[in-house]
């Protein structure tokens, strides 16, 4: 036999061997929940296949009630929240679960009018709106709000978010602290009984809804409303100053939140005249203890790399990158996952 051909017969299944074990060595870490922060994780993922190309994420935005039952099920590596879990959720995980905040940002009041003018409102306004009691775009509780701005004799069309949703959960816990009756009605929660619109799924879909229906309004993301070309509304905050939804506003409102050492806290209604007050962060789902140990190890490389260098990706985005002080008692956390 010629020696290229017995090279032949020995490399080429050789070679075979290595293809096999390169695509075998791709791991894929599975995540899901959240659409408010899924245009920085969806960078993060790019990013860092860069910095790891071992490591493939793939990431389901299916809203922070998703995120929070699958990561109960474990049916997911890591599950991604809006909302910081209710202490009776965390007594159904099988073990303990881990809040890891990531980034802040707003959620903002958007709509669909003629002209799309800037419109001021305040507490009162947006809990009349969505409460069904304000059904007229020129009622005069949001006229009062916007001298110099014409508007319609048009019926208000309220659009809410349809499946269970941090962004709801910002927004609710927001109206149940300015809101009374909203709270005794309505509550607080990813999702709630609505008293008056439509639903659409996801950011998407509630950006979606009001951009085709003249008259409508809706809550999303600050980053959703960029990406649609959507007006959204300044809104007066506890210190009685109407505020823009811009990076600024959003960290001077984290710059006041109270975090407890197990990280679940609510920033919306911030003291301080800059802090815009439809404000939240963002959480990844994390168990302790780790059933994959080479899977928990990627991940917990992964989330020292978002909490350092992706950070400094988030305002590019329009979200507000979480204090130095604070990520360094975030990091501690992570250093707690065991495998």
């Amino acid at each position: 036999m010629k020696l290229s051909t017995l090279l032949a017969k020995f490399t080429l299944p050789f070679l075979g061997l290595i293809c096999a074990s390169a695509v075998s060595a791709q791991m894929t870490i599975n995540g899901a929940g959240a659409t408010f922060p899924y245009p920085i994780y969806s960078k993060w993922f790019d990013e860092y296949a860069k910095v790891d190309p071992s490591v493939r994420f793939n990431y389901q935005s299916i809203g922070s009630g998703g995120g929070q039952k699958q990561i109960l099920a474990q049916t997911v590596d890591f599950g991604a929240s809006d909302g910081p879990m209710s202490d009776d959720n965390l007594a159904k995980a099988p073990g303990k679960l881990l809040h890891i905040p990531t980034v802040a940002g707003a959620d903002v009041v958007a709509y669909n009018l003629p002209g799309n003018p800037v419109l001021k409102l305040d507490p009162d306004a947006i809990a009349g709106v969505f409460l069904g009691q304000i059904k007229k775009w020129n009622d005069p509780k949001i006229a009062a709000l916007n001298p110099g701005i014409k508007l319609p004799d048009q019926d208000i069309v309220v659009v809410h978010r349809s499946d269970g949703s941090g962004t709801t959960f910002i927004f609710t816990d927001y109206l149940s602290k300015v809101s009374s009756e909203w709270k005794s009605k309505a509550g607080t929660n990813t999702s709630v009984s609505w008293p008056a619109g439509i639903g659409g799924k996801g950011n998407e879909g509630v950006s979606g809804q009001v951009k085709q229906t003249p008259g409508a309004i809706g809550y999303v993301e600050l980053i959703y409303a960029i990406q649609n070309k959507m007006p959204y509304a300044d809104v007066k905050n506890s210190a009685g100053e109407f505020v823009k939804p811009t990076l600024n506003s959003v960290t001077a409102a984290l710059a006041t939140a109270n975090i407890p050492d197990d990280f679940r806290f609510s920033m919306t209604n911030a003291p301080g005249k800059d802090a815009y007050p439809i404000a939240g962060a963002t959480w990844l789902l994390v168990y302790q203890q780790q059933k994959d140990p080479t899977k928990g190890k990627k991940l917990v490389e992964f989330l020292k790399w978002a909490l350092t260098k992706g950070e400094a990706m988030a305002k590019d985005l329009d979200y507000a990158s979480l204090p130095e002080s604070i990520q360094q008692r975030v990091l501690k956390r992570v250093d707690e996952i065991k495998m």
